[in-house]
């Protein structure tokens, strides 16, 4: 690990001001992805700034009737909810499908956001890694790679790295927002649809923040209701990223909502596939999957990714 500077914040603006100041800063939480990522000298920057101490770990009503998840809020705190069990269920279950609960009970809700994208050649320094490093070529695309993991759909030809969230999942299907400050210390809100930015030529580029940018909160509208699910499918009971995962919002009259986790470069939904729920997970599939280019070694996910909403369906 390489040597770097460390300050502590104490709200905010004060922590995005400096990261706007200073170059190759960063915000650090819980460090699940952060300090991993330092350790094998993937993520190098020349500052840290702690933000846990910035009075963002609260959970509230908001005056429309939804709520308000402060970043800091953990995962296990968040997941334990009476209010998110209650009128979110989707989330709880979408949290306790990740990781292990040593790493819930440090990961902060706008770490778990933020994870970088997972790919096995991102991690290997030895290997090219277009997200690592712009415009060396992608190792994930060449001839006998490794993509069993990878991703399906909203892919490019730089990269085929998946979001590893499954939180990010749940919040997609729940029409969350993201709150944030900027280094000037204003306030804006980021749909959750418009946050994550697809790979294109700019791989490196993962979502819609701007430099020194902070996540101040996530916001859930009102609840709607209904049956809330949420299936991952991994290759280990616990401690994996998924294959497929699905997050089901499905209603008495048929109709619902509908994320997928495993196959793209952010939580997949495309609400013009929800209008086929009535009929079934094939025709919702291939609607949400159309435009899919697989690699020969996780095609398999299309058929995957059906059969498991299939099976959430038939269990209502």
């Amino acid at each position: 690990m390489r040597a770097f500077s460390f300050e502590r914040a104490s709200e905010p603006a004060q922590a995005a001001a400096r990261a706007a100041e200073v170059p190759g800063a960063k915000f650090i939480a819980g460090g699940t992805n952060l300090l991993d990522l330092m350790k094998l000298e993937i993520e190098t920057p020349v500052h840290l700034i702690d933000v846990s101490a910035t009075g963002l770990d609260r959970i509230s009503s908001t005056a429309g009737g939804g709520l308000r998840i402060g970043a800091m809020v953990t995962n296990t705190d968040l997941a334990a909810d009476a209010t998110v069990r209650r009128d979110y269920g989707v989330l709880t279950r979408a949290l306790m499908a990740g990781a292990s609960g040593q790493l819930r009970n440090k990961a902060t809700t706008a770490g778990n956001l933020l994870q970088r994208t997972r790919c096995p050649y991102f991690y290997d320094t030895a290997m090219p890694c277009n997200k690592r490093v712009p415009g060396a070529g992608c190792a994930a695309l060449g001839k006998g790679a490794f993509s069993r993991q990878l991703g399906i759909i909203g892919t490019s030809d730089t990269c085929i790295a998946t979001h590893p969230s499954d939180m990010a999942v749940a919040l997609r299907v729940l029409d969350a927002e993201v709150e944030t400050t900027t280094p000037s210390g204003a306030s804006r809100t980021i749909p959750l649809d418009e946050f994550y930015r697809l790979p294109g030529d700019t791989p490196e580029i993962e979502t819609a923040l701007m430099p020194g940018e902070i996540i101040t909160a996530v916001t859930l509208p009102p609840p709607i209701g209904g049956r809330q699910s949420y299936h991952k499918v991994r290759d280990r009971a616990s401690y994996a990223f998924a294959l497929v995962s699905v997050a089901l919002i499905e209603r008495e009259d048929g109709t619902g909502r509908v994320a997928l986790g495993g196959v793209a470069p952010e939580p997949w939904r495309r609400p013009q596939a929800e209008a086929a729920l009535p009929d079934g997970a094939n025709a919702v599939m291939s609607r949400l999957l159309d435009g899919a280019t697989p690699t020969e070694e996780n095609a398999f996910k299309i058929t995957l990714a059906e059969r498991t909403l299939a099976a959430m369906l038939a269990e209502g």
